[in-house]
């Protein structure tokens, strides 16, 4: 498996974000959907001249077959969120998330974070996501940035 930062420009990764958005909307109140659209999402990797993008994102792969992604968004200099952390259902529990989680936070401290934050849903089909940050050490905290308190949400961090 190879990790690399991506620009979204490849179908591949444009079908699963739009899957993933579209899982999310099913499964999730309105209101309640945190992910970034693809527009939003592409628009987040640049940056101005001298500055660092507000979202890093990764997708991971085995020759040509994509088997996940995850971002990185800056909220301060000390300070990351983990966003769109997505494995196709034909990949799953097989270390991939794992992997991408770990990728993540290890560009996370080599920038000098003291903390990650996340947002994930409170539904029952969110458990296993909500039990892998755990493995990793998050912990449960209220909502950070812009989120307000939502009961569809878990809001989790773990500090570096």
């Amino acid at each position: 498996m190879k990790i690399r930062e991506d620009d979204l420009t490849g179908p591949q990764i444009v079908a699963l974000l739009r899957e993933h958005l579209d899982h999310m909307r099913e499964i999730t109140p309105p209101g309640s959907v945190h992910a970034l659209d693809l527009d939003r999402l592409r628009r987040s990797l640049i940056a101005p001249e001298g500055k660092t993008p507000e979202i890093t994102f990764w997708t991971a792969w085995d020759g040509e077959d994509l088997l996940g992604c995850g971002a990185l968004k800056e909220l301060d200099t000390a300070t990351g969120e983990i966003k769109s952390m997505r494995t196709p259902t034909i990949h799953r529990r097989r270390g991939i998330a794992s992997k991408m989680l770990a990728h993540i936070m290890a560009v996370a401290k080599q920038r000098g974070y003291t903390h990650l934050y996340l947002e994930t849903g409170a539904f029952p089909a969110f458990a296993p996501a909500r039990a892998l940050y755990a493995r990793y050490g998050f912990e449960p905290c209220g909502p950070f940035a812009d989120y307000t308190d939502d009961p569809n949400s878990a809001f989790m961090a773990k500090r570096l």
